[in-house]
């Protein structure tokens, strides 16, 4: 791994100097190194401040055009993400229709220039986009400004209607749509006000570093537009129906994999199947596929598309989701249940005996077929997942590589091992999403529960008697493990910068021996058993979220467990998660870190340590 030179302690102070505005960002790797101590704030290409120096300015002022600091605050990651509607205490409005085109519109010469670049003749014409969304109230009035901003950037649009996010990845692939490039407009499991847009070319979903670039471009274009919203459309969208292409090619899967022996069209006869839509975009795949390829489905729950999300969060981590599938399944004495978050990239699911399967179960179950496929392949984590994991992969002669969390940087990971040479067939991270090489290394919820589906019937057929459950039926949980939230104080423009001041200072705690018994849990290694959170290698990525694990032995140097921390993408707080095999060994993890970090170093100045506090109090959230 590269290694500092020096120190940085400087903070914001003189650093960026006057400009109208500032030139695009380079995309410069961020290197972890032990020797590498940082004092906050600093100038980031995630702030992206305009500092202005004059007379009646001091030169450490920072003044912050909130027109353009309004839309770069709604990046998140990979994603766009932000409130659509009114009805959120203490949140306003800020994904508006203006801004909703200014970042359509840069999405789309985005895309143009891309394509422009791989032409020998340097210009493209007919460049084309397509949109899907899924059901939530406030789809209709932004997808008129994505058709909007499209117009602007040149392209021409294509209205997918109701689809799922990895729809809208396949769409760019399969014929005859093909299209150049294509958006989701979803916010997944967030409330109904929420809105945002995820981002596909034909290479798949774009990184953050992209997101970031298309977000500065739309921030110029908001704060200098007067009009800020196009009335008229000189090309309206063309409306396509891609859903029934995409279920075709689910169904296809399933026929050629399975390939059953009596009735190869209708593999799934004599199966129940119990879906949870949870009122999103997941209903098509009860009725054209399930349905069409002889399951029954009687009992399933919250087909239709509800933008309200009525009955519960259409998320496989909500318990609400998962202990209603559970009763439907016993109920109708099914073969599995399924679980789709709104828009489809992510599931879980319900084996025959009603045991619900997500997280570090549902990881160990994708784990468990494609070591069947592909022995001693690598698979890819983020780092919340249980060492128990850890030996359920290796006891399958797998690898276990741990990364930082985010569903894309696990799926980045994956594919520059790939690159590497080092042969990785499966990436998933706790929260249910998971890509497949053998997928392009989309995150597709229903792909996932394809390869179960398919692994249920080959077991039937080979004249196995266990249900799916089975196959993970000696994997072991931890004791005890909770998540806990730290929140922010600070205005939402300065809670990024005070969220990395606080990660930062943590780990400058533990290097510097601060909290006895604690010691970061890095490696030089991607496929060891204590994981790695870093890269080592010549190109690391670049850093979105900040986060460190710790590993936490007690006086006696017996492991109690780990603690991550991790600076959220979506909001502006600091997750914790602990995790332990030793009885109350959350909850002494949980003081020290109370005790010997936060308020030892201050931080609880800016942030609300009420959570920790109280789960180091009683070991309850």
């Amino acid at each position: 791994m590269a290694s500092s030179t020096s120190t940085q302690s400087q903070s914001l102070q003189g650093l960026i100097s006057k400009t109208s505005f500032p030139s695009l960002p380079i995309n410069k790797p961020i290197l972890h190194n032990t020797n590498f101590k940082i004092s906050f704030p600093f100038p980031s290409r995630q702030s992206l401040l305009r500092v202005e120096s004059s007379s009646t300015v001091k030169s450490n002022e920072v003044v912050v055009d909130e027109e353009m600091d309004k839309i770069r605050r709604l990046q998140n990651g990979s994603d766009v993400r932000g409130v659509a509607l009114e009805g959120e205490k203490g949140r306003t409005v800020d994904l508006t229709p203006p801004a909703v085109e200014a970042i359509a519109e840069s999405f789309g010469e985005w895309v143009v220039e891309r394509l422009e670049e791989e032409k020998t003749n340097g210009s493209v014409e007919n460049v084309r986009v397509s949109l899907g969304r899924d059901p939530r109230i406030s789809g209709a009035s932004l997808s008129a400004a994505v058709f909007a901003g499209l117009a602007r950037a040149g392209c021409l649009a294509f209205d997918m209607g109701l689809a799922t996010t990895p729809a809208c990845f396949m769409s760019t692939l399969l014929p005859p749509f093909m299209y150049d490039a294509s958006i989701m407009m979803t916010a997944s499991h967030l409330p109904y006000t929420r809105n945002g847009l995820k981002f596909f070319t034909k290479n798949g979903g774009l990184t953050s570093p992209d997101v970031e670039e298309i977000c500065y471009r739309a921030a110029r274009k908001y704060a200098n537009r007067l009009a800020k919203v196009s009335t008229a459309l000189r090309n309206p969208p063309k409306r396509v129906d891609f859903m029934s292409t995409y279920a075709k090619h689910l169904r296809d899967i399933i026929k050629e994999r399975v390939n059953h022996p009596l009735h190869y069209d209708t593999p799934l006869q004599g199966f129940q199947i119990i879906v949870n839509a949870g009122n999103g975009s997941g209903g098509f795949f009860t009725y054209d596929v399930l349905d069409r390829l002889g399951a029954e489905t009687f009992g399933s729950l919250h087909l239709n598309p509800d933008g309200m999300f009525p009955n519960h969060i259409p998320n496989p981590e909500d318990k609400t989701a998962m202990a209603l599938t559970r009763a439907a399944v016993l109920e109708n004495k099914a073969d599995l249940g399924i679980v789709f978050d709104t828009d489809v990239d992510r599931s879980g699911v319900v084996d025959s005996s009603g045991n619900p399967i997500n997280g570090d179960k549902l990881i160990a179950l994708m784990s468990a077929i494609v070591l069947k496929e592909h022995p001693g392949t690598t698979i890819v984590t983020d780092a919340r997942t249980s060492m128990a994991l850890t030996r359920f992969i290796t006891d399958r002669g797998g690898q276990h590589c741990l990364y930082r969390v985010g569903y894309r940087n696990v799926i980045d990971k994956g594919v520059q091992l790939n690159k590497d040479g080092m042969e990785t067939h499966l990436m998933m991270e706790i929260t249910g999403h998971g890509a497949l090489k053998e997928n392009h290394f989309l995150d597709d919820g229903a792909y996932m529960v394809v390869k179960v589906i398919i692994e249920m019937v080959r077991m039937k057929l080979e004249g196995s008697g266990d249900g799916i459950g089975s196959l993970i039926k000696d994997l072991e949980g931890p004791l005890e493990s909770a998540e806990l939230r730290m929140n922010v104080i600070s205005e939402p423009r300065f809670a990024k910068a005070k969220a990395i001041e606080a990660i930062e200072t943590f780990r400058n705690y533990v290097e510097e021996g601060q909290l006895p018994g604690w010691d970061l849990d890095s490696c030089g290694e991607c496929w060891v058993s204590d994981g790695c959170l870093v890269d080592t290698n010549d190109t690391p990525a670049a850093v979105d979220a900040h986060m460190y694990r710790a590993k936490v032995s007690d006086k006696d140097n017996a492991e109690l467990g780990w603690v991550h921390l991790r600076q959220s993408i979506h909001n502006p707080n600091i997750a914790v998660n602990l995790q332990s095999n030793v009885p109350g060994g959350c909850q002494l993890m949980s003081r020290d870190l109370r005790d010997k970090f936060l308020l030892a170093s201050g931080m609880d100045r800016i942030l609300d340590i009420s959570q920790i506090d109280k789960y180091a109090r009683s070991g309850s959230v």
